[in-house]
């Protein structure tokens, strides 16, 4: 697989949570996908198979109240990495990335990582 072709689908991934259009998800996501959510704390939530990663997608894509701001895609061969800043609707954000694996131009795996909202561990003197 060509870089080019994760870094489009990736594209077209993003494009059905910016447009909150689900739809476009129906061609993305691969059988045996498996996705990770970041919430709830620490773990997340792990979806495993089409059917249940592609309702826990569209879920997020159609809301029209919290949304996404593609900071970053970087495509390297089968994987890629999706930085972004979910913004939650009432103000509030957090930032994180989506590891993405792509197998024969679908998603096989979409784990999400979000930063803490607690607060950091001081840095060493």
């Amino acid at each position: 697989m060509q870089s080019n072709e994760a870094f489009e689908i990736m594209q077209r991934f993003n494009q059905a949570f910016q447009d909150h259009e689900p739809a476009i998800l129906d061609d993305l996501i691969a059988e045996d996908c498996v996705m990770e959510s970041i919430q709830p704390a620490p773990n997340g939530t792990r979806y495993e198979g089409r059917a249940a990663c592609l309702a826990f997608g569209q879920a997020i894509a159609v809301d029209r109240v919290s949304h996404f701001d593609m900071e970053d895609i970087t495509a390297m061969g089968e994987n890629a990495v999706i930085r972004w800043r979910f913004n939650f609707g009432d103000g509030g954000s957090v930032r994180g990335v989506n590891l993405m694996r792509v197998r024969d131009g679908l998603i096989v795996e979409a784990l999400g990582y979000a930063k803490s909202p607690g607060q950091a561990a001081p840095l060493p003197d």
